[in-house]
């Protein structure tokens, strides 16, 4: 990194931080800290929700996850336009009539206390876990790569956003958040022109996209109803369904932004934007994964991308074998060039047998390219068992690291880093809101207290939870692709979450302790689903994809709470003996 580098990346981020305390100093009572004043636009909440969910492992593991499995990834996001849809016609009409700070607040007012404290106690279980680890995430990758001390990393990012989170509240996470989103979107798509620019004179957009398709790459749609696949539109359309209700309508780090909003009005359009964009985002990000795939079949790219597993197995005594499969990818990396070439030229020919055979030798050389590639993380696994050996994180950051002019770099690391504040600052926000709204507020010595207490004990709390977030960024460990570590832990809890809240909406005569008991069966349930999958087959080859917990976890609870209610009622009121 250059000087130049240097002043963009630390311009940019004291940039974020200075306005956000500068616009949004002073918090008159709960309200304005806590909802914003209730003054956000449409276009300000859209803006907040997408960078809410868009975190630095968006940016950093959803390329790397397109480089290695292709555009497959982007059906997670299919079920979301309808959960937006849904969400807007139930959801925000409620919370706005009922004038709730938090999504749980309304729980109290359906059920009663027990069942508002229990999920909010879900929610502070995983998006506390969540936000170490969109701390941890960024850290991890740039002290690998850069060579920076992974702690100091953590207590810096966490540090920055808790400076504007504590001072502002929801009013500074969100107008942050719109300055995010513009450096974020700008620093994608000049990486992607770059990454167009690097490839040889006679390889435009359009021959690049074959080359990807010839190795499935592009293959986005998997209508197959393989429960074992991860990713399938089946999965996407229905688990992510399920994901998307709960992150968005049961989620405060999601539900505050658009509480926020002026109006009802306000706030669905806010989410329809979202529901419009998101998907075209995550494709465009994906794509941006594809490209790099793409720019490494005429260029040179390690064995292995993360620099801490080269130098592990280097300094070992498989370090021998390793230079052997060194070798072997030099040799590879000359005859995909010659493959690529002999693909573009049949490409020009038009003539369908020349095409097929070159696609089929192209095809041939990734797959000894796969094949040397997994032999090598073998061999580093062997080096040292502690290493990760799952590179995908690391793919983006190295071409970004290696390629990218001066300048550039400090861009798209202020890019990485300022999709890990927008996301941290909205979860520190929703916990520090739910802590004390939703569990001190409700102790019998905190009640009827001054608005001003309130916004103090929430800061402090906020403060509170972005410590505890800063150290489970520093304990953390690095687990298969972070993106998807991300999007378990909130499978694994948001089914349960989502089930109270259908229940709450659509099944009125359902009461508190039905529901209460059937949570906790069902996160026990879920929990032990998910630890026997883990633990009884490889990562990636699990009976059941993740994304069908968050179906599994509503379904259970309603239907537990169907029957607890049933038997109640039953127990109460037992049939006249003739």
């Amino acid at each position: 990194m250059g000087t130049i580098d240097w002043v963009i990346l630390s311009g940019t981020l004291l940039f974020i931080v200075v306005y956000g305390v500068w616009k949004t100093r002073g918090s008159k009572d709960v309200d304005d800290y806590v909802r914003g004043g209730s003054q956000s636009k449409w276009w300000t909440i859209g803006l907040s929700v997408m960078a809410t969910q868009a975190s630095a492992i968006t940016f950093l593991s959803t390329p790397g996850q397109a480089f290695h499995d292709g555009m497959g990834f982007v059906q997670f996001y299919f079920g979301l336009p309808l959960a937006m849809i849904i969400i807007c016609l139930v959801f925000v009409p409620i919370y706005h009539k009922l004038k709730v700070y938090t999504a749980y607040e309304f729980l109290e007012k359906r059920f009663d206390v027990k069942t508002r404290s229990l999920a909010a106690i879900l929610f502070l279980i995983q998006r506390g876990l969540a936000a170490g680890i969109t701390i941890f995430a960024p850290s991890i990758i740039l002290s690998a790569v850069l060579g920076w001390d992974l702690r100091t990393l953590n207590i810096i990012i966490g540090t920055l956003v808790i400076i504007y989170t504590v001072s502002g509240g929801t009013k500074a996470v969100s107008v942050t958040q719109k300055q995010q989103m513009f450096i974020i979107i700008t620093g994608m798509f000049m990486a992607f022109f770059f990454i167009l620019g690097y490839l040889p004179n006679d390889i435009g957009l359009g021959k690049a996209l074959k080359i990807a398709g010839a190795s499935d790459k592009l293959n986005i749609l998997d209508f197959s109803f393989n429960t074992k696949s991860r990713y399938t539109f089946w999965s996407g359309i229905t688990g992510g369904l399920f994901l998307a209700l709960a992150y968005f309508g049961t989620d405060q780090s999601q539900v505050q932004r658009y509480l926020s909003g002026k109006s009802v009005r306000e706030s669905q359009l806010g989410l329809v934007f979202n529901g419009i964009f998101k998907i075209p985002m995550q494709f465009f990000i994906l794509l941006v994964g594809v490209m790099v795939f793409v720019f490494y079949q005429y260029n040179p790219s390690p064995l292995n991308f993360n620099p801490a597993a080269t130098k592990g197995v280097l300094n070992s005594e498989y370090a021998d074998d390793y230079k052997v499969l060194q070798q072997r990818q030099v040799e590879l990396e000359s005859e995909k060039v010659i493959a690529q070439n002999k693909f573009a030229i049949a490409l020009d020919l038009k003539e369908y047998t020349t095409i097929e055979a070159a696609k089929a030798q192209m095809i041939g050389i990734n797959k000894k390219d796969s094949t040397n590639r997994v032999a090598a993380k073998a061999l580093i696994k062997l080096a040292d068992d502690s290493i990760e050996t799952n590179d995908k994180d690391y793919v983006f950051i190295h071409f970004i690291l290696n390629n990218l002019p001066t300048g550039l770099i400090g861009l798209l690391l202020a890019v990485i880093l300022s999709a890990a504040m927008s996301s941290t600052a909205s979860e520190l926000n929703a916990l520090g809101t739910i802590t004390a709204l939703d569990l001190y507020k409700r102790g019998k010595t905190s009640k009827n207290l001054s608005d001003k207490h309130y916004v103090m004990v929430s800061k402090g709390f906020t403060l509170m939870w972005g410590i505890i977030a800063i150290i489970i960024a520093c304990i953390a460990h690095l687990f298969d692709n972070l993106i998807q570590l991300v999007n378990i832990i909130g499978s694994i809890f948001y089914g349960n979450v989502l089930g109270i809240f259908l229940l709450a909406f659509f099944f009125k005569y359902v009461k508190g302790n039905a529901v209460f008991i059937a949570a906790i069966l069902t996160q026990v349930l879920v929990c032990i689903t998910y630890y026997n999958l883990i633990h009884i087959y490889p990562a990636g080859q699990e009976k059941l994809g993740y994304l069908w917990l968050n179906f599994i976890g509503a379904a259970l609870v309603i239907i537990f709470a169907l029957v607890f209610e049933a038997f109640d009622r039953l127990l109460k009121n037992p049939p006249i003996q003739p």
